[in-house]
């Protein structure tokens, strides 16, 4: 059964009778219920010549985007009018980076630690089943989960050219893409050379937040997977 949404008052401009109006929700694909947003200070018309077009209203789904057409909200008032209720407008669907929870970070003061907080930032931007790499790195420690590889180097040392493409040569044979995470950030020649293959740099300050350091990394912390 259809849920019904919150019942507005709809006042007929034949009869001036006022009737109480619950417009029914529809299932959108994704399984979630799709309802028209009313008007409640709006006013009903009378519909006296139907026209099929006129019949029918778009709705956008608020969890998947997806948009559909369902059938425009209407009233049988019995005094034989049919009426037709005013809409407030269609719902918009959210931002998706609005419902996802603020980081939470945990202090570096190890090397396990920052190996846990680039994890944790890892699922955080919605990756799943993260786990050690299966290949250890040159240098730092090897993250994998599904179509993902990171490498998360908790030396002192900024991280070399070498080391990016040493990362994105693993990835590829994987066909997995990738990510690196560095605690003493990169030399020049390393943000160019990841800037030119596709790999997203971070830099993990003490309080074990990491950092974007280039427009891929940017991206990535906005939209997540």
């Amino acid at each position: 059964m259809w849920a019904m949404s919150e019942s507005v008052p709809v006042r007929c401009p034949a009869c001036r009778r006022e009737h109480l109006y619950s417009a029914p929700s529809y299932p959108c694909v994704c399984g979630a219920p799709v309802a028209p947003s009313l008007d409640r200070h709006g006013t009903a018309t009378a519909v006296t010549h139907p026209v099929w077009e006129e019949d029918w209203i778009t709705l956008r789904c608020t969890t998947c985007g997806r948009s559909a057409q369902w059938p425009r909200p209407e009233l049988g008032c019995p005094c034989g009018t049919l009426l037709r209720v005013p809409l407030a407008g269609p719902p918009r669907a959210p931002d998706p980076r609005g419902r996802r929870p603020r980081f939470q970070p945990v202090t570096i003061r190890t090397a396990r630690d920052a190996v846990t907080a680039a994890a944790l930032y890892l699922r955080w931007l919605g990756f799943k089943d993260i786990r050690r790499a299966d290949q250890r790195p040159p240098s730092g420690i090897g993250l994998a989960a599904r179509g993902l590889l990171a490498q998360v180097d908790p030396t002192v040392r900024p991280a070399s050219s070498r080391d990016v493409e040493c990362l994105w040569l693993t990835a590829m044979t994987e066909s997995a893409t990738c990510v690196y995470f560095s605690l003493a950030g990169y030399a020049t020649d390393a943000r160019v050379r990841a800037d030119s293959l596709g790999v997203p740099l971070f830099v993990l300050d003490l309080t074990g937040t990491p950092q974007p350091v280039n427009g891929l990394a940017d991206e990535m912390d906005a939209k997540g997977t």
